[in-house]
């Protein structure tokens, strides 16, 4: 006779019991259980304990050797073939791995999340790491709250779910769930700064996890295998039509989400530049965000039922006004497109660029200076791009001048590090007082020493004159990369939409709703100049209450 299977599902203390009565009849059994371990029942809150019955304590060494055990484990389905059954089960990948850490004590202490202990009927806390079984000394991950890494993502994506699907080999999965908040992982993929993975407690063991290359990773999966990307729209639409001023992350972000929410067919996206994308295309060079997969991203955001229409700028070939009769709702996410001033005589000289409008013309395929040697102005990412483009265009010598230490770069320190191999010449704690200037035309600057002061508002050392050290430096072009500012001229003053200091539209943090009723602004455009996947993060968050706003005038 062929040997009998059984499945007991279920790893309490009738669980087991049933198992190895099962096994010591001679029957090859499989124990299926939904939690990290088996045998202990957690005990709940809402009941009081009858006769020690949550305190059962099984023979859990005999189902060592007779049982074969599958934790993590859920039933998918149950197929009846004649008297006989197939079974499917889907085991999750354990988060925690004891043979990388004796007693999971590296992993218990840095664990961020802290849970009621169920063991003492909730009156004190355990980590989520701490899911502990008391008979077999056995431990696991079970967590309940969002981890330190998801909070630390603007845009909050599930991590722990989309890295476990990725563990287990659940692409399509794990993208879906990236996709059910940011609708471009290919090119966050690229470009993100990854804040989560400063937050991830694992590098306190050895080293982050790699969050953002495995958003990445998934996304690049579906690209390469050419498979179209699952585009799913609810079955309830509503009627009200949606202007949305500026085609980049934050603007399409909000585009997406008001089609998941119903809008599909009545959002249409007014863009300036001639192709979507806003700062992802025309401020992040080709070789950190290659066009042809940012346009992916696009595609996949426009097939939700969303219309883009480029070359079309507000206040010269559209009025606002009219966009406001025409739409039952406007956001307005132009981004910061316009260098902040580095209020120095002569700055206004031929020769001098801002550095933002530089990558802007590089992107678009305009004429740009390319010749000689270079000075750069400035610390941040903007200031990398600039610097790295102007070696890969023809600069022979690139110098970039910073004000304080390279300590207190706002930069990513892999685009400093990169930089820097790529030939880029530093010059730190030196700011810029005058540019040169002969016959019209800016040859050089004449720049100041800096000591550090005391820290300022940024928590960073504040950059003192170091009095009679100036210095010049000579030059064919000069940028300016200190800082962006947003256009926000395409709306009348009449309007009365309150700016604030770099002229960026003044907004309810929570709603994103401008002092103008109906009006909303996200993005740059409301926050200033700032990470990619915050802006993607603020026209999610536009999108919800835009849809508050329309479903409470009805």
């Amino acid at each position: 006779m062929a040997e009998k299977k059984v499945l007991v599902m279920g790893g309490g203390a009738t669980g087991v019991k049933a198992a190895l009565f099962e096994a010591a009849s001679g029957n090859r059994v499989y124990l299926a259980e939904h939690f990290p371990g088996i045998g202990g029942e957690r005990i709940p809150q809402d009941r009081i304990i009858v006769n020690g019955d949550a305190l059962t304590a099984p023979d859990l060494e005999a189902v060592r050797d007779k049982v074969e055990v599958l934790t993590n484990a859920d039933v998918r389905n149950i197929v009846d073939e004649n008297g006989r059954y197939k079974v499917k089960i889907h085991c999750r990948t354990p988060r925690v791995h004891a043979e990388k850490d004796d007693n999971l004590v590296n992993a218990i202490r840095v664990c961020p999340i802290h849970m009621y202990d169920d063991y003492n009927e909730g009156l004190e806390w355990r980590t989520a790491v701490d899911f502990f079984n008391s008979a077999d000394g056995n431990y696991n991950i079970y967590k309940e709250d969002m981890p330190v890494c998801q909070r630390a993502c603007p845009i909050n994506l599930d991590i722990r779910t989309y890295v476990g699907q990725i563990a287990d080999g659940k692409y399509a999965e794990s993208l879906a769930v990236i996709r059910r908040k940011l609708p471009f992982p290919l090119s966050i993929g690229r470009v993100c700064p990854h804040p989560c993975e400063d937050e991830c407690n694992r590098q306190h063991l050895d080293e982050p996890i790699s969050i953002c290359f495995l958003k990445r990773y998934v996304a690049d999966v579906e690209m390469n295998a050419d498979i179209k990307p699952v585009i799913q729209l609810p079955e309830e639409t509503y009627p009200e039509k949606i202007a949305i001023i500026g085609g980049g992350p934050s603007g399409l972000t909000c585009a997406y989400h008001l089609a998941l929410l119903g809008y599909t067919g009545n959002i249409t996206v007014f863009e300036a530049l001639p192709e979507p994308g806003g700062m992802l295309r025309v401020g992040i060079p080709e070789y950190r965000l290659p066009k042809a997969i940012l346009a992916k991203d696009v595609e996949f955001v426009a097939g939700h039922g969303v219309e883009i229409k480029c070359g079309v700028r507000i206040g010269k070939d559209i009025r606002f006004d009219d966009i406001r009769k025409d739409y039952d709702a406007v956001l307005i996410a132009v981004g910061a497109h316009m260098g902040m001033s580095m209020r120095v005589k002569n700055e206004d000289a031929e020769g001098c660029f801002e550095g933002i409008k530089y990558l802007r013309d590089a992107a678009l395929g305009n004429e740009i200076p390319n010749k000689g040697t270079c000075l750069v102005v400035g610390g941040g990412n903007v200031a990398m791009d600039v610097a790295r483009t102007s070696l890969r265009v023809g600069f022979d010598q690139v110098h970039l001048l910073y004000r304080r230490t390279r300590k207190e770069m706002p930069a990513s320190p892999w685009e400093v590090d990169a930089a820097e191999h790529e030939g880029v010449n530093f010059h730190f704690l030196v700011a810029p007082r005058e540019i040169i200037v002969k016959n019209g035309k800016a040859v050089g600057m004449k720049c100041l020493k800096m000591k550090l002061g005391k820290p300022d508002a940024s928590g960073r050392r504040r950059p003192v004159p170091i009095e009679g050290s100036e210095f010049v430096m000579d030059a064919d072009t000069i940028f300016a990369a200190i800082g962006q500012i947003t256009d926000n001229s395409l709306v009348d003053e009449k309007l009365g939409l309150k700016f604030g200091r770099k002229l960026n539209f003044e907004v309810n943090p929570k709603t994103f709703e401008t002092n103008v009723t109906g009006v909303f602004a996200s993005g740059d455009a409301a926050t200033g100049a700032d990470i990619a996947v915050r802006a993607c993060a603020g026209g999610k968050t536009a999108a919800i209450f835009i849809h508050k706003y329309l479903r409470e005038k009805k």
